[in-house]
């Protein structure tokens, strides 16, 4: 399955493992889903770890290398305005780009779509087949 990963299940399969996070990332790593993934949500997610969770320059490189490798790469070209949230629109053109079969956010807004243009939205833990 083509999935796309908000920001904040990138962040916590990085900074939480064995986590649901974690679980999520060994999926994708273990070939049973393929990551889609645009320079917007990889932009935001290096961001908040610089940020909010004080990773260096090299590290930051580091895995932004790894993130990128395991990932299938998509350059949106259509610029959405769904949410009132603009990178939770990043996510949105990530999918349509990429051809997603399904988006992994625990965004509240995002959630409240319930699909995107035929692409279902869904827990982490639908995700992972957890109640």
């Amino acid at each position: 399955m083509r999935v796309v990963f908000d920001t904040n299940v990138l962040v916590a399969a990085l900074v939480f493992p064995g986590g649901q996070g974690d679980a999520a990332l060994r999926r994708v790593i273990e070939g049973k889903d393929q990551l889609v993934l645009s320079r917007a949500i990889l932009d935001e997610f290096l961001e908040v770890l610089g940020r909010k969770f004080a990773r260096d320059a090299e590290e930051l490189a580091h895995v932004a290398v790894f993130v990128s490798d395991l990932a299938t790469v998509v350059a949106p070209k259509r610029r959405l305005r769904v949410v009132k949230d603009d990178p939770d629109n990043r996510i949105l053109e990530c999918a349509l780009a990429g051809r997603a079969q399904a988006i992994v956010t625990g965004d509240k807004a995002l959630l409240a779509l319930k699909s995107f243009e035929g692409i279902p939205l869904m827990t982490l833990a639908s995700y992972l087949g957890k109640p």
